[in-house]
């Protein structure tokens, strides 16, 4: 009997140690993720404001030769390392929502950088769904953080093999490739260049991106603690996928730019992404299997909220205005120019009258015809005239 209560004292001993263990190495990832998002949002706002200065004081530098933007950049590699880092530490289902930090950091540093002066009226109608969407999106990652998975486990080469090889895995990645090819023939065969077609595409790119990206972290860390885990195989396969999911990810996000407002794809993407990842570390790496349905329920209830507010804050972000030109009849030559906000992209000739514009220019001088058309318009031959002078005197 006593050698049964010591037993039990020693595994409950080992389980409450390994719920120790796994709580610091959450909050150590936790923390990683949240702190890299945080520098690349610094990074990029420190990018964007040297290439502003650089197009308001008309300096002939390139951007690249600037201190400010070899600072962003710098930033930049240093937060994405940190993020690279979270995923050994922390469970892949609560590292994926923590992007949400970079939009509320991207919103705050923007409305800093921005410098503009508004009355309180004006300024509660321009910003209100934003800061709304940032309380939103706080309130979210504090409940998907706090009821977020804790079971984790140290991903060795063996441990991933595992993983892959079995069959949850294997009939995940072949629903997925098979959605994949039907995205990829409606998008190019059928040009269904829809916007939530080319996310999903992205999306199911992330999810084996993330599934990668934590399998390469887990055995960096495990190598440079001195379990060496980098003669593996399995670890130059995930470090392949890796890169060309990356890659594709690129790709399609810049056709997108091209086709589609920035602010919704931001929020899009992140949800599509978000869900998709949480996906794959529930299948991949069994992340739920010791949760209870109470706080499954309050981490996916977190999640609508940080999708919730991260919309609000993207949907309220000032859309750039298209260009719309407007044609001048100027009168040289009949050749027409256009105007974008007053400045000339074709050619002017200092016409006398501006039609889109509605500006009468009376102290320019009159443009004289060519020579070919003031005689057909102004001095018509006589033969050709339907009244004579004496006929007009007469009547």
């Amino acid at each position: 009997m006593v050698g049964v209560e010591v037993s039990k004292v020693d595994s409950s001993f080992q389980v409450s140690a390994y719920e120790s263990s796994s709580y610091t190495e959450n909050l150590i990832g936790t923390l990683l993720a949240i702190f890299g998002n945080l520098i690349v949002s610094i990074s990029l706002s420190i990018q964007k404001y040297s290439h502003v200065n650089l197009a308001g004081t008309k300096d002939p530098r390139a951007y690249y030769r600037t201190k400010t933007w070899w600072l962003g950049l710098v930033l930049a590699v240093l937060g994405e390392v940190g993020t690279f880092v979270s995923y050994a530490f922390a469970p892949l289902s609560l590292i994926a929502p923590l992007n949400a930090v970079s939009v509320i950091a991207s919103s705050i540093l923007g409305f800093i950088f921005l410098r503009e002066k508004w009355k309180p009226k004006e300024f509660l109608r321009r910003y209100i769904l934003s800061f709304i969407g940032c309380a939103l999106t706080i309130a979210g990652t504090y409940l998907f953080v706090t009821f977020g998975p804790n079971s984790h486990e140290k991903l060795n080469a063996e441990n991933i093999v595992k993983h892959v090889i079995g069959w949850p895995v294997l009939l995940y990645l072949v629903l997925e490739i098979i959605a994949f090819c039907l995205l990829l023939y409606f998008y190019k065969q059928r040009n269904a260049n829809y916007l939530v077609v080319v996310l999903l595409l992205v999306a199911l790119l992330g999810s084996v991106t993330v599934i990668t990206v934590k399998a390469v972290s887990g055995m960096v860390i495990l190598s440079v603690q001195g379990n060496m885990q980098l003669s593996y195989p399995i670890f130059y396969v995930m470090f392949v996928c890796m890169v060309a999911t990356v890659v594709f990810q690129a790709t399609f996000l810049s056709q997108a730019s091209h086709l589609y407002d920035s602010s919704l794809i931001a929020s899009l993407n992140y949800i599509l992404s978000t869900t998709f990842a949480i996906v794959a570390g529930a299948v991949f790496y069994l992340e739920f299997n010791h949760e209870d349905v109470l706080h499954i329920c309050m981490f996916l209830l977190g999640c609508v909220v940080c999708f919730l507010g991260v919309f609000m804050i993207t949907k309220n972000r000032k859309k750039a205005k298209a260009f719309e030109p407007y044609v001048t009849m100027d009168m040289m030559q009949g050749i027409p120019t256009i105007h974008d906000k007053g400045r000339v992209v074709q050619p002017d000739y200092n016409g006398s009258f501006s039609y889109g514009a509605l500006v009468n220019n009376d102290s320019v001088t009159p443009a004289t015809l060519p020579v070919a058309q003031e005689q057909m318009a102004v001095s018509p031959s006589p033969s050709n005239a339907p009244y004579m002078t004496s006929d007009l005197k007469r009547d």
